[in-house]
């Protein structure tokens, strides 16, 4: 990328007089710098490192000393804002089409194989660039503007609605779906019914597009996560015992998700464990249901209360495991 559109783009300010006009690629981490890089500097102290690596170019927003005038020194007033119109500039030369979808269809796009054309991502803008860096023109981009700032894109399309039923279930459990789409039958995959409406949708825009796609797995969903345990909360193997502890990190997907439980789970006992924020009148209702101020209580929650199926949302299914603390080595006397 030129200078002299880097300039424009970020409508920052040069602070030297350089040799270099040109900059080959454009690097976040310091460990991705390569001779003729413009490094993103949002640590100003690993900027002498990416200068050894070959740095060309330095665009900063905070206050930094001007080590070598024959590198190009740009500031400009915020880093973020500055990248997202370099982004935008780069992704409009690419004519991508970009289409927006909730968090759960963005996390089943990441579990079907598609072609290298069609991109589902999530993140900030660093994330975002190392992702659609290599997509060739006119590929296919779905992201969430929950979790990505869609003001990178200067052009986005909803997602299209799909006609439901497309999906036949076979058979199901809370857990595991065994469904039939397009007379192919997927034996007991790790997905949960909850899903089904969203994983639709999707393979529908596949069709439709005429994209070839292959399931592989859902074991890695990050969403509506099951843990099996025992009285003890003890982890235990999946499908062997009747506690289970399902963690939802997406507060906006909780209520569906409650509902979901409600209306499939009803001969067991249910527990929610949610964070202060979500007491709503639509939460404040439902029986069984704890609020936290602090996720050190969620434990003692699950373990003051029966449950066959608990609902924590906001933790990261690590509480049940915690890290042991490090045993103190004794000094022995001889």
């Amino acid at each position: 990328m030129r200078l002299e559109n880097i300039l424009a783009l970020t409508k920052g300010t040069l602070y030297s007089n350089p040799h270099v006009s040109f900059f080959e690629t454009i690097a976040f981490e310091v460990s991705k710098v390569k001779r003729g890089s413009i490094f993103i500097a949002h640590n100003p102290a690993d900027i002498p490192e990416a200068l050894s690596s070959g740095a060309y170019g330095i665009l900063f927003d905070k206050p930094t000393q001007i080590a070598d005038s024959e590198v190009a020194w740009i500031k400009v007033n915020n880093l973020d804002e500055a990248l997202k119109r370099l982004l935008r500039f780069y992704l409009l030369e690419k004519e991508l089409r970009v289409y927006t979808c909730d968090p759960i269809l963005l996390y089943l796009a990441n579990t079907v194989s598609t072609p290298s054309n069609v991109c589902a991502i999530d993140g900030n803008v660093a994330q975002v660039w190392d992702k659609l860096g290599t997509l060739a023109k006119n590929s296919i981009v779905l992201f969430s503007p929950l979790l990505t700032d869609s003001e990178i894109f200067i052009e986005t399309q909803p997602f299209p609605q799909a006609p439901k039923n497309t999906i036949t279930i076979v058979e199901h459990t809370l857990f595991e779906t065994s469904f039939i789409y397009e007379d192919i039958f997927y034996e007991r995959q790790l997905l949960s019914p909850f899903f089904i409406p969203h994983l639709e949708l999707l393979l529908f825009f596949y069709t439709q597009m005429q994209i070839p796609f292959q399931i592989k797995s859902f074991a890695k969903m990050g969403h509506f996560i099951p843990v099996f345990t025992n009285d003890r909360l003890e982890v235990k193997e999946f499908g062997s015992s009747d506690h289970v502890v399902i963690f939802e990190p997406l507060l906006e997907l909780i209520e569906t998700q409650m509902d979901f439980l409600e209306a499939e789970a009803s001969w067991g006992r249910r527990l929610y464990i949610l964070p202060k924020i979500l007491k709503t009148p639509n939460t404040m209702g439902v029986e069984n249901i704890h609020f936290y101020d602090d996720p050190k209580k969620i434990v003692t929650l699950l373990q003051e209360n029966p449950f066959h199926f608990a609902l924590v949302a906001g933790a990261e299914k690590t509480i049940l495991n915690p890290p042991r603390p490090k045993m103190q080595q004794l000094e022995l006397e001889f």
